[in-house]
């Protein structure tokens, strides 16, 4: 297969990481929709797992691989970096399965390749919000239809997080769609749904998912201070994510008025009331219980 030659789109970011920076997103992945990493049907067959902007050393993408592959021993992961340098000393750790390229948010895919879930993690936060909406409009032309984007923050360590996780939007629809339409067909046919949708160019946003694993407590003002680009600067009174906080900052003190439980139980009984207050939000215990909330948009 031949290299689509491109000029690589976006800027280089900082890179700093850690290990097992991303461990709980990828955790929260395999939980989410293991059948998304290990399905082996048509296109997927062969599709990659994309890590895009790993930073100065590929760590990030090397963890990801161990864990991923536990499910799908035979899953392709391609690293992404802007940064030519860090390419280059990531090169090593390459196989016949896991590769590293050159490339921006127009990935570097070869000819033939397809993308299943890409993880772009403190990347985005590092650029304009006028950048934001372009950005995922063009990673969307790589991804599989019910392919996932999960896309956020982390603190240095990982252990608070938020994140957009975001589905190729044509899946939503497919019972009605033929699926030979081209994209611009489907843009056509979706576009009187886009209100009810909720959707982003090629995307639905699916949840904003807040993730902990209590090591620093529990503030539900730390999250705001990590939140994704799109989000950041929208803390203000009158937008939906300031009611949000606003909300679970008051279900959080009504919750520890009981004082008779741990960090965990203080956690699960927020988002309970949370949810009370209208908000929609998975209560399920296998989420709460590990520190994820995961708020439906």
């Amino acid at each position: 297969m031949k290299r689509v030659s491109k000029k690589p789109e976006g800027q280089s970011t900082r890179g700093k990481t850690a290990d097992n920076r991303l461990r709980r997103v990828d955790n929260f992945l395999l939980l989410y929709e293991p059948s998304l990493l290990s399905r082996t049907d048509g296109l997927f067959a062969e599709s990659l797992f994309v890590d895009l902007g790993y930073g100065f050393d590929p760590r990030t993408t090397l963890e990801s691989a161990w864990r991923f592959r536990r499910s799908n021993p035979n899953l392709r992961i391609l690293g992404v970096e802007i940064d030519k340098k860090r390419v280059e000393a990531a090169h090593p750790f390459a196989d016949e399965k896991t590769f590293f390229r050159l490339g921006g948010f127009n990935l570097p895919l070869l000819s033939g390749e397809t993308v299943r879930l890409i993880r772009a993690f403190n990347v985005l936060r590092q650029y304009e919000e006028k950048d934001f909406a372009p950005a995922y409009e063009r990673l969307a032309e790589h991804v599989l239809p019910g392919g996932l984007m999960i896309e956020g923050t982390s603190t240095p360590f990982g252990n608070v997080w938020s994140a957009n996780l975001a589905r190729r939007r044509d899946v939503i629809l497919s019972g009605a769609l033929g699926h030979d339409e081209s994209p611009s067909q489907l843009k056509e046919t979706l576009q009187p749904f886009a209100g009810s949708l909720k959707v982003t160019n090629e995307w639905t946003f699916e949840a904003l998912i807040f993730s902990t694993n209590f090591h620093s407590g529990f503030d539900v003002e730390e999250f705001q201070t990590i939140l994704p680009k799109n989000y950041i600067h929208c803390v203000v009174r009158g937008e939906p994510i300031y009611d949000f906080f606003e909300a679970w900052k008051r279900s959080a003190l009504e919750a520890a008025s009981a004082r008779t439980f741990g960090l965990k139980q203080w956690f699960t009984a927020s988002a309970e009331s949370l949810s009370k207050k209208g908000f929609e939000l998975d209560l399920h215990k296998k989420w709460l219980g590990k520190g994820y909330l995961i708020w439906h948009r």
